[in-house]
């Protein structure tokens, strides 16, 4: 997006992430495994799209999203090869829980797919203070 700071979306999109987690949380407890499942794939989304930011890319569709992540920041050695896995997982989740007929998630699958969200988001928050501290001079 054209005059806005990287910087500011990126943060920007890490709430986001964090109200999705927020919202995946209380669905969980609600007994909403499937919905605990969806929420928690749009925060890791979320949290993706905020690490792209600091490279002003983003992506028009999902699956675009999770290419530039692998490419720009797993394949490339700067994040865990984990945290592909961990999107790509959730993605698939997601798209089952919603869109698959008789899907049945289990309340151990939710709160696996919310701890992945959780470790995931924690470690793109901390690669932006990273981004962050980089890029602001010593005062």
């Amino acid at each position: 997006m054209a005059g806005i700071d990287p910087r500011d979306l990126a943060q920007y999109r890490i709430q986001s992430a964090d109200e999705r987690l927020k919202a995946a949380r209380v669905l969980m407890k609600s007994g909403l495994f499937r919905d605990a499942i969806s929420r928690a794939y749009y925060s890791v989304f979320q949290a993706a799209r905020a690490a792209l930011a600091t490279k002003t890319l983003d992506a028009r569709k999902h699956s675009g999203v999770i290419s530039l992540f692998n490419q720009h920041f797993v394949k490339s050695g700067i994040l865990p090869k984990d945290y592909g896995k961990i999107l790509k997982s959730a993605k698939d989740m997601r798209h089952a829980s919603d869109y698959d007929d008789f899907y049945l998630v289990t309340k151990e699958e939710a709160q696996e797919a919310i701890g992945n969200a959780e470790r995931f988001i924690n470690g793109i928050r901390e690669f932006l203070e990273k981004c962050n501290r980089e890029q602001t001079p010593d005062s």
